[in-house]
């Protein structure tokens, strides 16, 4: 055991530059595009999962949440809103970043997270049609409020971002760790890594769950090899971060809510198994 608690705590420490630096890029990047980023979806139109889909890939503070509040003003189409949730990141790659993953599976996973959101958000808004309303929310107020904490300096920022997914990391290695070291490997590989229907089923799933714990232990599996790549891309894609929660909170059609996660699940798996 003390083995175990010694490994995972050398291997979540020698993280922390990485993800500090990271975070630090991504905060100052945020400052300065998050404007002109809203501004470009709000006049996307009929291009709007184009956009969409390549803007939810950048890593920015709360995208998915701003783009949860202008589809509840009916500012952008369901197809926009839907390539934003498959394309966006959340904690992934941070944590790729700070593990020094090869550039090539970062592009990898981008570049399909990206061409699946496109696809689907276009395919979505040709079956169906919205109109667009006024805006009735204000984007900030809650993506800085609830998630960013932005308001504070990019420094600040950057360092809580930093412990938190420490945090998760240390979690996430520890119980992986303690599994795997009480023979827990096959008991795991028959579950995620031989399932190739199973396991993205079950990503998918975790995925959903409206906070960056959820792609810190997808990510953190995959780069385990617990956890094959198909299976890591149904719970990437379905992972919105915490544009799920604000979705519930600012949209009052709660049927609708459901059908979109639901549609947004069903887009996940798919991909997962196709991806296996």
């Amino acid at each position: 055991m003390l083995h175990i608690i010694e490994e995972t705590l050398l291997d979540s420490i020698k993280l922390i530059p990485f993800l500090f630096l990271t975070y630090l890029a991504m905060e100052y990047l945020e400052h300065k595009t998050s404007e002109k980023t809203e501004k470009m979806i709000k006049k996307a139109g009929k291009w709007g999962p184009l956009i969409g889909g390549t803007l939810g890939a950048v890593p920015q503070c709360g995208f998915s949440a701003a783009a949860s509040n202008l589809y509840a003003g009916r500012v952008i189409t369901l197809g926009t809103l839907i390539s934003i949730y498959l394309s966006t990141s959340d904690e992934m790659l941070p944590i790729l970043i700070s593990e020094q993953a090869g550039l090539g599976l970062i592009g990898k996973i981008l570049l399909l997270k990206i061409a699946i959101g496109m696809a689907a958000g276009f395919l979505i808004d040709l079956l169906i049609t919205r109109k667009h309303i006024e805006e009735h929310y204000h984007i900030h107020d809650i993506c800085e409020k609830e998630h960013c904490h932005c308001e504070k300096g990019i420094f600040r920022s950057a360092v809580r971002h930093t412990l938190q997914i420490t945090l998760f990391i240390m979690a996430v290695t520890f119980a992986l760790n303690l599994v795997l070291s009480f023979g827990g490997e096959e008991a795991l590989a028959s579950v995620l890594l031989n399932r190739p229907v199973l396991g993205p089923v079950i990503a998918g799933a975790v995925g959903l769950i409206p906070n960056c714990a959820a792609s810190v232990v997808i990510t953190q599996l995959y780069l385990e090899g617990a956890m094959s790549f198909g299976t890591m891309m149904a719970g990437l894609l379905s992972g919105a971060g915490i544009g799920v929660l604000v979705l519930f909170r600012v949209n009052r059609n709660k049927k609708e809510n459901i059908k979109i996660i639901a549609l947004l699940y069903a887009i996940g798996v798919l991909g997962g198994i196709v991806l296996r």
